[in-house]
């Protein structure tokens, strides 16, 4: 009899306690998850700015710049746009990979002269700098 009781009363109790465990967890994830970053795509100029982690694409003339623009903007993983003609300057949204955007870009972009990533740590890890730069801050600017 006293086993019987025991297999009626332990499946709910582990069932109670994963679920537990697994709210826990959620809860911990969202305390220790980082804010969402802004999304601001409207170009802005690029003085004052210390980018450490970007995309930069070039055009030939600022009148190239102007029309790519519009297109860049609109780009999924464009967090931030600055300006610096006849260059523009991506900040990207968490998670992407700068190299493949970069390569993305400059696929569908023929009319950039070149694209090239900004990556201070890769950078500085190449170079095994005995005083690397400050660490980039995940805004991707200093």
């Amino acid at each position: 009899m006293e086993e019987n009781r025991l297999t009626r009363v332990l499946p709910p109790v582990i069932a109670l306690a994963a679920a537990a465990g697994v709210g826990l967890a959620f809860f911990i994830d969202a305390l220790v998850r980082p804010p969402e970053l802004p999304i601001d795509t409207n170009p802005a100029p690029l003085e004052g700015h210390t980018l450490c982690a970007a995309v930069v694409v070039t055009y030939a003339s600022e009148e190239d710049m102007r029309a790519a623009l519009p297109v860049l903007r609109d780009d999924p993983k464009a967090r931030r746009v600055f300006v610096d003609p006849p260059s523009v300057d991506l900040l990207a949204v968490p998670g992407t990979d700068l190299k493949a955007w970069a390569l993305q870009l400059h696929a569908r972009y023929r009319t950039a002269e070149r694209v090239t990533v900004i990556d201070s740590d890769a950078t500085a890890a190449q170079l095994k700098l005995t005083a690397p730069p400050p660490k980039c801050p995940r805004e991707g600017e200093y």
